[in-house]
């Protein structure tokens, strides 16, 4: 069983874990498809840039054990880890932008899913609405509102300019949508109410800047995000059938 409160049987995960979760996931995909049965936790410490006891505690919340000797069950994991994220009933979601960066992200294989469906693309310029991107028309802002009520949306992405993306952000708040993604450098004020994830590509590089005028030593070895990028067929090759001495 997940974790629950106790009182109304609502899953409680703390959001550290919550981030984590989709990093094991796709991890437990690679194996799936390499053809590996099985995962310890110290594999899944090493190509998420976890320790293995942080893992455990991780998986624990969801009420996975393993088995001492034998490790995880991949397929059997990753289905509980879609039940925390409702993967089986998704959830529909839209996108507001369709410039250089919003098309990338429509076009991209792996954005959409594990919980989430991509139901409307809107944008404001009219050389754009019309257009298809990946099966997708784009529409007009005008119709947000419908769209949203259709399709009891409640998540959106946001790929606009800065200078829209506040009078978006209270748009969309204002017919009901409360989880906004905000890849606008710009801080929203849209109440407490509201929650929203910035994702700022500047920050991340200017970041990574930083590290490499501090040098290799300042910046401490390498780190995984949440797109789990250890996981490579290379890494997959180079732990061959090797297995943890502690499989659990």
């Amino acid at each position: 069983m997940l974790e629950s409160d106790g009182e109304n049987g609502t899953v409680r995960i703390p959001e550290a874990t919550v981030l984590r979760l989709p990093v094991y996931q796709r991890i437990l995909q690679t194996f799936a498809s390499a053809g590996r049965r099985t995962i310890s936790s110290a594999d899944l410490g090493r190509l998420s840039g976890e320790n293995a006891a942080s893992v455990r505690r991780d998986l624990s919340r969801l009420g996975t054990l393993g088995t001492r000797g034998t490790g995880y069950d991949v397929k059997m994991l990753s289905r509980q880890i879609d039940r925390v994220f409702a993967a089986d009933s998704p959830q529909g979601v839209i996108l507001v932008g369709a410039g250089n960066l919003g098309r990338a992200l429509i076009h991209s294989e792996s954005f959409f899913g594990h919980g989430s469906v991509l139901v409307g693309v809107f944008d404001a310029d009219p050389k754009v609405i019309g257009t298809q991107i990946s099966g997708h028309t784009v529409q007009s802002e005008d119709e947000l509102e419908q769209t949203v009520a259709e399709h009891d949306v409640h998540l959106a992405v946001l790929t606009v300019p800065p200078s829209s993306a506040q009078r978006v952000a209270e748009r969309l708040v204002a017919v009901g949508v409360h989880r906004l993604l905000n890849f606008a450098p710009a801080r929203l004020h849209v109440g407490g109410h509201v929650t929203i994830r910035y994702v700022d590509l500047s920050i991340e590089l200017q970041a990574l800047g930083f590290y490499a005028r501090e040098g290799e030593g300042r910046a401490g070895g390498p780190s995984v995000g949440t797109a789990g990028i250890l996981t490579t067929p290379s890494v997959l090759s180079e732990m061959g059938t090797r297995r943890s001495s502690s499989a659990r």
